[in-house]
């Protein structure tokens, strides 16, 4: 049986994230620079996202550019600059007409005033799609959001506007990047890293972990499917017993 027909749509996660690694070793393994695994992962990142709006995946995020992607070579940071802005040229209009939604989240200060100016362009053109969001984490690192937000609460509580002993998790969570996202219920991380790289680490409190040996630019609708069929084989408990769960 096709592996899509495998997948339960009534089990779906409403939110997938992914960690896109790997474009530089496809490259190394085929005595290319670099930057090409990096052309080569837009390919991957067109799979993904059609795979998930064609099951019915409501948000679906990736993690394109690091906070400490800043340290790499500059030639290779402003090649991969030059990449996003070609390909919100090349795709802005596609995610009109497929009613889907473009967010991002990040320190997008630091980013070259040509892409930001796009970014917010594409933004603002798909802001009424509601097929599924794509949320972009672009200059993002946990930390750094968490950082952020500690550094706002504080502010708001230093002009009382918020009372510093009565704080909540939903208190706390308004001021993070992702508020009004659902937290991720799986993540997906290529290229055989067994690690979460400073991404989402608020939101992966309860994320179901997916790890495959593929390399980024090498992944495509059918390894999307598998991480989906393998989530679906999870019990989710969130601390409950096996038992509790079955009597829902």
């Amino acid at each position: 049986m096709p592996l899509r027909e495998q997948i339960n749509i009534e089990k779906l996660p409403s939110h997938v994230a992914i960690i896109m690694d790997g474009n530089g070793r496809w490259a190394q393994q085929r005595c290319l620079d670099r930057i090409f695994g990096h052309r080569q992962g837009v390919n991957a990142v067109r799979e993904a996202l059609e795979a998930a709006a064609e099951i019915g995946v409501k948000y679906l995020t990736l993690y394109v550019f690091s906070t400490e992607n800043w340290q790499r070579p500059d030639e290779e940071v402003s090649a991969l600059m030059g990449i996003l802005v070609q390909s919100l040229n090349d795709e802005a209009s596609t995610l009109v007409k497929n009613n889907i939604r473009l967010k991002v989240i990040g320190d997008v200060d630091r980013l070259d005033e040509n892409l930001r100016e796009k970014l917010f362009e594409t933004i603002n053109m798909t802001s009424n799609g509601n097929r599924l969001t794509l949320i972009v984490a672009l200059s993002y690192s946990s930390r750094w959001e968490i950082t952020e937000a500690a550094r706002k609460m504080s502010i708001d509580a230093a002009d009382g506007k918020l009372d510093p002993y009565s704080i909540t998790e939903n208190d706390f969570e308004k001021y993070l990047a992702t508020y009004g996202i659902p937290d991720p219920e799986l993540m997906i991380r290529t290229s055989g890293e067994l690690r979460i790289s400073n991404f989402l680490l608020w939101q992966f409190a309860y994320t179901e972990f997916y790890f495959t040996d593929t390399l980024w630019p090498d992944f495509g609708k059918e390894d999307f499917y598998k991480a989906i069929i393998d989530f679906q084989r999870r019990e989710r408990r969130f601390g409950k017993t096996s038992e509790q769960v079955l009597e829902k």
